[in-house]
């Protein structure tokens, strides 16, 4: 998710929102209802006093592509995303869940594929649900339609994992199990501070979701969460 959200700063950055940095993307996303980070760009130009006031959301979707994609050889912020948990932790799971796992994300179905494809995790998905699937986050449609995917009944059975909000709202409306995560950045800031991982903002905006548990960045424990199978 960093590598999306520094693409938000540098596309409002190149509209005169220079005022919008991490902390300030944080602050929105934890109010709710910022799952398309094109249109989330749009608003925050518009909020800031030097920010662009005519520019439409197809030019801001594409200056945020170039960022992100890459453009005219300069390399793309999505070549930097790292995969949080480790591969093993993964397969674990998958193992334990006996393959029904699945992607639930505002991206768009292209930038999923490219994600999974490149970090050797696609065959770990039964199913993914994308921007282009329904409406996103904190409606409970693309959990609900994961599980429709998975072949499961939405229950507290099902877990959804997540790093914002929106992902607890959207799990605890369709009756799942909201457990969040915190993001390493937030987790390492929180540590220079001599705090827990979960005194950041996001996971405390997440505790008042109703999230049943908040993870350290890795979450080797969400394996803890499922029982092996007989």
């Amino acid at each position: 998710s960093q590598s999306y959200r520094a693409a938000i700063v540098e596309t409002c950055h190149a509209y005169g929102a220079s005022s919008i940095d991490l902390d300030v993307i944080s602050e929105w996303k934890v109010r709710g209802g910022c799952n398309n980070d094109w249109v989330l760009s749009l608003d925050l130009i518009k909020t800031d006093p030097n920010g662009k006031k005519d520019v439409t959301l197809e030019q801001v979707t594409e200056t945020f592509e170039q960022f992100y994609q890459g453009h005219n050889g300069t390399p793309g912020l999505c070549d930097l995303e790292t995969l949080i948990p480790t591969l093993a932790t993964l397969e674990e799971l998958h193992r334990r869940t006996q393959g029904r796992m699945a992607i639930v994300t505002g991206r768009p179905h292209k930038d999923c594929e490219k994600f999974l494809v490149l970090h050797k995790m696609d065959h770990l998905m039964k199913a993914s649900v994308c921007m282009e699937d329904g409406p996103p986050k904190p409606n409970p449609f693309p959990v609900q339609r994961a599980c429709e995917l998975l072949g499961v009944e939405p229950g507290p059975h099902v877990i959804m994992v997540g790093d914002t909000p929106d992902d607890i709202r959207a799990a605890v409306a369709c009756g799942c199990t909201g457990v969040g995560v915190t993001t390493p950045e937030a987790a390492e800031e929180m540590a220079e501070q001599g705090k827990k991982h979960d005194e950041a903002k996001l996971p405390v905006a997440m505790k008042e979701c109703g999230v049943t548990v908040v993870l350290e960045p890795a979450f080797e424990k969400l394996v803890d969460m499922f029982p092996e199978n007989p």
